[in-house]
């Protein structure tokens, strides 16, 4: 006879590596809390609809608090021949209060209360992201405020561009994080529906009360469909989709603090206590962190996939396929929170090379659309102007100068629109604060984005 708790049907116990293979405790263990919080409310339903008396609701309850405090105590034996946290838990209470434990999984199964522990679980951790990613966009609004009158060589196809402020470059980031915060709301309304009742996949003949479930775990809302209830892993893919496009905008973040602090560039320089040296070169300061966060991104991509080829071809109702959901999950989980806490105190700690940035901006030529510009207001068509201004860049590399070292005779050689005003239109601070549209460059556009960021922070907080 197997000793299983599904074992009546069997004649032989299960063999030791497919208990090992199908064992799911081994990560299934960290939603012990969900596990006994679904199972609480379950018994109180079944008290309340009469199915089991309220001495053994009581008694169920009672034991699967003992067990919670044993698990948080680290005094809880888990077994893989139990499979998973589920029939650990009910093995457990069942030996702790005799027969009213076996009465707990009345009116339910293994299918429809896996999908409510990871919809429980995936609710607490879509927050807990959520105020990591709060985290990071304070520090970067600081990071903003601190440096909002550094100037900064803005850049397309790695080419120096335009002149622009630091501050606005960090606030893209911060508008990019914005975007992964209400994409995370999204996963929490789809994880925020409550599947018990579902059975295994076509309801329960017992006069259960679902609402009665829901309201005591804080449901806003039930699955209308026992078959989906249990098959769905729609909000797992969800956040790992969410999950992936944050790792993305920080991998974008990485590169980029890993190019800036390197002697080619020499814009930041990163804290010493979050980088690490060469066990060779002793000169080294290795910017380790964005690196790993940049390759951690592929991991969590990996796992979208992953469970995307998983349930791309699954007939209903519940397969055992489905129990890889969570591994992949679970590890984004982790990356995702390690990375976003990481990073906000590489920003934090992240000192600005400010007279860096402002010789680059000055040792270029990215003031040329600015030069472009000034002819437009003195009403010559842009493409002409244009053309002037490619025609003067052209000049000052063949004499190895800058547009700002020309006199005034040298632009008037290329129009007599030129005057005398033509230097200051080129400084590096006229070109920012000249952009001054809405969403641009200007001090005065970037006070407005920061104030922005101040209070959707102060109202998501």
């Amino acid at each position: 006879m197997s000793e299983k708790l599904w074992g009546g049907r069997f004649e032989k116990s299960t063999d030791e590596m497919i208990n090992d293979f199908q064992a799911s405790i081994a990560f299934d263990k960290r939603m012990y809390r969900e596990d006994i919080e679904g199972s609480v409310a379950h018994a109180k339903m079944l008290a309340a609809q009469g199915i089991i008396s309220a001495d053994d609701a009581e008694k169920i309850c009672a034991g699967l608090q003992k067990i919670l405090a044993a698990i948080d105590a680290g005094e809880f034996n888990f077994s893989v021949a139990l499979e998973d946290i589920h029939m650990n838990v009910e093995a457990a209470l069942t030996e702790a209060i005799g027969a009213a434990g076996g009465r707990l999984h009345t009116a339910r199964s293994r299918n429809d209360q896996v999908a409510l522990d990871t919809h429980l679980y995936m609710r607490r951790q879509v927050r807990e992201v959520q105020r990591l990613i709060l985290d990071l966009q304070a520090a970067l609004v600081a990071a903003a405020e601190k440096n909002r009158d550094v100037i900064f060589p803005g850049y397309t196809h790695l080419q120096r561009a335009q002149p622009i402020l630091f501050a606005h470059h960090l606030l893209a980031y911060f508008s990019m994080l914005q975007r992964d915060f209400d994409r995370f709301d999204g996963v929490y309304a789809r994880a925020d529906i409550m599947p018990l009742g579902a059975g295994a996949l076509a309801g329960t003949t017992l006069p259960i009360d679902r609402n009665f479930v829901a309201r005591e775990l804080d449901f806003g809302a039930l699955y209308s469909n026992s078959l989906d209830a249990v098959s769905d892993r729609d909000y797992l893919l969800e956040f790992l989709s969410a999950a992936s496009i944050l790792m993305v905008h920080l991998s974008r973040l990485s590169e980029e603090i890993i190019l800036w602090c390197s002697r080619e560039f020499s814009f930041v320089e990163l804290d010493d206590a979050h980088c690490t040296g060469s066990s060779m070169m002793p000169q080294k300061k290795n910017p380790d962190v964005p690196e790993l966060v940049r390759g951690k991104t592929g991991r969590v991509i990996g796992h979208l996939m992953a469970l995307l080829t998983t349930v791309k071809a699954l007939p209903l109702a519940y397969n055992k396929d489905l129990q890889e959901d969570k591994e992949g999950v679970f590890d984004a989980l982790d990356t995702v929170k390690f990375s976003l806490a990481v990073f906000a105190q590489i920003v934090a700690g992240m000192k600005i090379r400010r007279d860096n940035m402002r010789r680059a901006v000055e040792e270029d030529f990215s003031n040329a659309t600015d030069l472009a510009d000034y002819l437009v207001k003195k009403n010559l068509p842009f493409r002409q102007a244009h053309e002037v201004a490619g025609k003067l860049v052209h000049h000052c590399i063949a004499r190895g100068c800058y547009l700002k070292d020309l006199t005034l005779d040298d632009f008037k050689k290329f129009s007599p629109l030129f005057d005398a005003d033509i230097h200051d239109a080129i400084k590096p601070e006229t070109c920012v604060a000249a952009r001054n549209s809405l969403g641009g460059t200007s001090p005065a556009q970037v006070d407005i984005q920061i104030a922005a960021a101040r209070s959707w922070l102060d109202e998501h907080r």
